[in-house]
């Protein structure tokens, strides 16, 4: 088996006349990875998928998926099962006649009944498009991109619209798929999912990569958060805190664990109650929030 990357993007570039949508980006996919492709709406997420899928052309830079230009449609497009936001289904087709349809486009073996079965459409297998549900459209699209069982599998938005069993069912066909060798690349505005799911995330802002790496990697570039309270006349806190109003108090840590009980140690040995003690890591979300803050890359 080849180690080469499924992916491979070497300083990519696209430009609308002036505007520069996406700027010298570079990332590799490795087989059998999970990577989630974030950002804020119009950082060049879309762009750089449509561009990678063999969609739409580079100004600049170099795109290999499997070692080819995804233009070269015969010999990528067929191992490819893509999820996009907005299914382009034929409403008078069945849901049955659509994933045989996409079946005969993409070239890939597999039965209607085992995708339907695998997205709990079964029993809708011969009613038409137009009379399925939001959250059942949604779940279409999913059968359709895993028909086959592609190697590289896109899904953007792939949970929107579903309810929490919905979504659940399809994060276990994800993993299952994974553990069959297939590589995913996702986008998601539900950031849990990415945290949960993601082996490494790209966050882009304004057509470049902010941050790039594992969520431990990207949560660590910002401190965790203390919160407590001390009754009035109790000592300062041991900890460089910042007071916020009425003895409550917030610290900022890298090191949250140690930080922590060095608070509590402090509280037990001067008989302080803590009240409102909350400490919680960094999470992804709090990196995606702080991205307003970082300026603007040139």
């Amino acid at each position: 088996m080849s180690s080469s990357p499924v992916i491979d993007v070497d300083r990519l570039n696209l430009s609308y006349g002036d505007f520069h949508a996406v700027k010298d980006l570079s990332l590799q996919v490795e087989r059998g990875e999970l990577y989630a492709l974030l950002g804020t709406n119009g950082a060049g997420k879309t762009s750089t998928l449509e561009i990678i899928e063999g969609h739409r052309k580079a100004s600049s830079g170099t795109v290999r998926v499997f070692g080819e230009s995804p233009t070269k449609r015969r010999a990528v497009r067929y191992r490819m099962g893509i999820m996009l936001q907005e299914s382009g289904f034929a409403s008078d087709l069945t849901v049955s006649e659509s994933v045989r349809l996409i079946g005969r486009l993409t070239e890939r073996a597999d039965t209607v009944d085992r995708v339907l079965g695998i997205v709990d459409l079964i029993r809708k297998a011969d009613t038409r498009v137009s009379q399925l549900s939001g959250g059942e459209k949604r779940r279409l699209d999913f059968a359709t991109a895993i028909y086959g069982r592609p190697v590289l599998i896109f899904l953007d938005e792939p949970t929107a619209g579903l309810d929490i069993q919905s979504r659940d069912a399809l994060w276990g066909a994800v993993q299952q798929l994974r553990e069959d060798g297939s590589t995913i690349v996702l986008t998601t505005h539900y950031l849990e999912e990415a945290q949960q799911y993601a082996d490494r995330v790209g966050l882009m802002h304004r057509g470049s990569f902010l941050h790039q790496g594992t969520v431990a990697e990207l949560t660590r570039t910002l401190p965790a958060l203390i919160h407590f309270s001390v009754p009035p006349n109790a000592p300062p806190p041991p900890l460089r805190s910042a007071p916020v109003s009425d003895g409550k108090y917030l610290i900022e840590t890298f090191e949250l664990q140690t930080d922590l009980k060095r608070l509590l140690d402090w509280a037990d040995s001067h008989a302080v109650e803590l009240h409102g003690l909350s400490a919680a890591p960094t999470r992804l979300d709090d990196v995606f929030r702080a991205i307003n803050t970082v300026p603007t890359p040139s």
